[in-house]
Formats: structure tokens, C-alpha cells, sequence
């Protein structure tokens, strides 16, 4: 890792529209960003909704990214890029087209008003899990390996969504 920088692990996931191609969009974004360098992308999910059931499945995925930005900057960065896509928030858990969520900085633990960082629900979570697995399986997160906490999740209706783990650098068209 370069000095200056720091690994920071993010969580997408959309249902409304056409989610991967919101997320290829986004990861584009982080790609292209001066401050970032997109390290790896995880297979594209499929997943039952979570909290609010009563909507449609949602696509989920996970990237590794380097950035050089400190992790309110990344979260202003993540943000930014949901607001350029159109992200409205208008119930907790409900659909959007896309959700950005900083999941893990370097191995900082942080609680601030605005961020809490390893995401506070990420062990409890396998849409968040899967994905990350899948990228950062020994990535320690509250004393335990990703792989470990994804043994203990409920994996229920979660399955890959794409053939391609390249999945996100492919043209999308709607259909």
C-alpha cells in the first residue's frame, strides 16, 4: 500500500431501476476519482430485502478500494456519488437505486456523529458478508475474519447473480 493511503472496504446495493448497472456506474466513479484506486469488485448478489421486507430483492456487491481521502471524506465521496445517481432517502431500509456504505478503514475504529466505522451491522449481515468474503475473506472485522462471521450469518435466498466477475465492467443496457 502506498503511504498516505488506506484500504478501505465498500458495500453497494440497489433495487429500484437497474441496480448493477447503478453499481457498475458508481464503481466507475470510485475508478475514476483521483483520491482512490478500485482494488478488487466481488461477484454481483442477489438478496431477499432486509428490515423492510415488503419490496423487491436487491443486487449487492463489495469493492476494495486505496484512497488517499480521510474516512469522512470517503463517506462525503460515497454520498456524492448516490446524489449524482439520484439517490433520494426517504424511508430507513426502503428501495433505492443505489446505497454506498463505508464498511471498514484500514483497521480504524470510528464513532463519530456522522460515521461508524466497521459499519455497525456488517457481521450480522451476509448480503454485506458474501460479497466481502469473496474479495477480503481474512479481512478482520471485530476480532473476527469476514470468512468466520459469513459462517454464522443467515445466507437464506442470497445466490450470484452474475457468470462474469468482471460483471461490472460490462455495457449494461436496460431490459
Amino acid at each position: 500500500m502506498a503511504d498516505g493511503m488506506t484500504l478501505a472496504a465498500l458495500g453497494l446495493g440497489g433495487n429500484i431501476g437497474d441496480p448493477p448497472a447503478a453499481m457498475a456506474q458508481a464503481l466507475d466513479s470510485f475508478a475514476r476519482h483521483d483520491s482512490c484506486r478500485l482494488l478488487a469488485v466481488s461477484q454481483l448478489y442477489s438478496t431477499p430485502p432486509w428490515g423492510k421486507t415488503d419490496q423487491a430483492d436487491f443486487f449487492n456487491c463489495c469493492a476494495l478500494i486505496e484512497t488517499s481521502l480521510a474516512a469522512e471524506a470517503l463517506l462525503d465521496l460515497c454520498l456524492e456519488i448516490e446524489r449524482g445517481m439520484k439517490r433520494v432517502r426517504i424511508e430507513r431500509w426502503g428501495p433505492r437505486t443505489i446505497d454506498i456504505d463505508v464498511l471498514t478503514f484500514g483497521d480504524e475504529i470510528i464513532a463519530t456523529e456522522r460515521v461508524e466505522i466497521p459499519h455497525p451491522r456488517m457481521t450480522e449481515r451476509a448480503f454485506v458478508l458474501m460479497p466481502l468474503c469473496d474479495i477480503a475473506p481474512d479481512l478482520v472485522v471485530n476480532g473476527r475474519p469476514v470468512s468466520q462471521w459469513l459462517e454464522m450469518a443467515d445466507k437464506t435466498g442470497i445466490k450470484a447473480a452474475n457468470e462474469k466477475r468482471e460483471w461490472w465492467t460490462l455495457p449494461f443496457s436496460k431490459s
